[in-house]
């Protein structure tokens, strides 16, 4: 690989810092296989992609479908195949065998749970965008929300022509009014007990290795959100002398010039650089 200094310099990096905090963006979950487009797009999707003119997931998750049964059809498969039908991941688990003996803690924009499902401590992961198994109040009303394995399975089994059946259609439990997914889109978010929970634990490990050798791993993270991840860690690398900031990423693995000689910028592969550290590790 045209990175295989920097790869060893990572691997190092990993091996002298006294604790990993994680940065995941899309392109994680991407080098997974659990893309939007293409191929698996077409798998799940083709009716739809057919009949509404949407060619991705991310764009069937905003279509104004005409009625709620055809918007649930459509996102109880969305949910189904990115959360629940999940084969393991061994981009997640050469992570894990990564940095398991570190302390360690996980920021993710991503929603689909993969960490958890692949072994990864739920105490060190803060999902700070959301979960496509959780539902809430659309309005909402209350600031509470509710896990949906159970009604999307069965959404999935009685799905007819792209349509649920109308008593599957969730509402809420308190003011009868219609539930939306769990995800960051607009003010409408509910932070619930869980995410405020996690989001206590990872300022917590933030400050307890603000000064230490302290390594802010950045992977598949780029420009749609930077405030979450980017560029907090940038910050704190700059504001710690013995921290090291390493990204991984094909597209986008730009350092910036204030924090360059703390830094390890790798445009390659992520599923095969975690693999090389992964049967390289010490």
């Amino acid at each position: 690989m045209k990175s295989s200094k920097d790869i060893f310099r990572l691997k190092k990096a990993i091996e002298d810092s006294d604790s990993v905090m994680i940065g995941a963006g899309a392109g994680l979950s991407t080098a997974a296989g659990y893309t939007y487009t293409g191929e698996r797009f077409q798998k799940h999707f083709a009716d739809f992609a057919r009949k509404y003119h949407f060619h991705d997931m991310y764009s069937g998750g905003f279509f104004p479908y005409p009625t709620e049964e055809e918007k649930w059809a459509f996102w109880s498969r969305n949910i189904y195949c990115n959360r629940y039908d999940q084969p393991k991941s061994t981009v997640h688990e050469d992570l894990l065998r990564i940095v398991q003996e570190k302390d360690y803690f996980v920021l993710t924009t991503n929603v689909d749970h993969l960490f958890q499902n692949n072994g990864f401590d739920k105490n060190r992961l803060f999902y700070t965008q959301g979960d496509y198994g959780l539902w809430q109040c659309k309005t909402p009303c209350h600031g509470k929300t509710y896990d949906n394995e159970e009604a999307v399975r069965r959404m999935r089994r009685e799905e007819r022509d792209m349509r649920i059946p109308t008593e599957l259609v969730p509402k809420c439990p308190v003011c009868g009014g219609a539930m939306e997914m769990n995800l960051r889109c607009d003010d409408t978010f509910v932070e619930d007990d869980g995410w405020r929970k996690a989001s206590k634990r990872y300022l917590e490990f933030l400050d307890r290795h603000k000064k230490s050798r302290i390594l802010y791993l950045e992977l598949g993270v780029g420009m749609n959100t930077p405030g979450i991840i980017k560029f907090p860690f940038w910050r704190m690398t700059a504001e710690n002398p013995v921290a090291v900031f390493a990204t991984v990423n094909q597209e986008d693995a730009y350092v910036p010039e204030e924090i360059e000689s703390q830094s390890i910028s790798i445009k390659d592969d992520i599923r095969e650089v975690l693999a090389i550290l992964a049967e390289h590790k010490a």
